[in-house]
């Protein structure tokens, strides 16, 4: 198994996932803009131009939340059994990536860090902070009663909230006290550690990171 990417948030669920399941994988460092996905072989696996990307066999699979939901299938882990619980994580993956994801992060990316290529948006930011602020209360409600989102388990969306809640630091938006001890739960896990050493070793560019 492969898996393409570094450096962002979301090729870091791919490893984490890969990670927290014991999966044997090879990992090919390259960041969103280093212009390493507008190559030909590149384009072989995905016009998309996006990372993360699995191989397994010749199975070919893009989008983060379906590499970590895919992986948990095959390995046994990470995903909940009953129906009422699996469209309950769905529920929570959906929110996640949707809304705190592209629908508010993203867009702060765009407009601010990448403000050369996609254009100053000043309003756009504030709109999506404030937006984010609104919609975070959903997970905000869960965690004062549990130490995970689906309740006493570590699963994948609790892959997907850590690193909607990490990126929203990295934007300087204010979390809740209570994100505080979750995000040293998950933290802890040496999945994460493992994952995020290698993930980050680069930044978006490609850059390897000075230590």
């Amino acid at each position: 198994m492969k898996i393409i990417g570094g450096g962002t948030a979301r090729t870091m669920r791919a490893y984490w996932a890969a990670d927290e399941l014991g999966v044997d994988y090879e990992s090919v460092l390259i960041g969103s803009r280093s212009g390493d996905t507008n190559t030909p072989e590149f384009h072989a696996l995905t016009v998309k131009e996006k990372i993360p990307v699995l191989i397994h066999d010749d199975f070919i699979l893009t989008e983060s939340g379906a590499i970590v939901n895919y992986l948990g299938r095959i390995k046994g882990g990470l995903l909940p059994e009953s129906a009422t619980d699996w469209a309950r994580y769905e529920e929570w993956q959906s929110y996640l990536l949707m809304e705190l994801d592209a629908q508010y992060l993203y867009p702060i990316r765009k407009h601010r860090d990448l403000a050369h290529i996609y254009g100053e948006a000043p309003a756009a930011i504030t709109a999506a902070i404030e937006g984010f602020h609104k919609q975070i209360k959903f997970a905000e409600v869960t965690l004062n009663d549990n130490p995970f989102l689906m309740g006493d388990s570590f699963t994948g969306v609790d892959i997907h909230l850590t690193t909607c809640l990490e990126w929203a630091q990295m934007c300087q938006i204010e979390l809740n006290d209570i994100f505080m001890p979750y995000l040293d739960r998950v933290r802890a896990r040496p999945a994460y550690q493992k994952a995020f050493k290698l993930n980050f070793s680069i930044t978006p560019d490609g850059k390897p990171v000075k230590t």
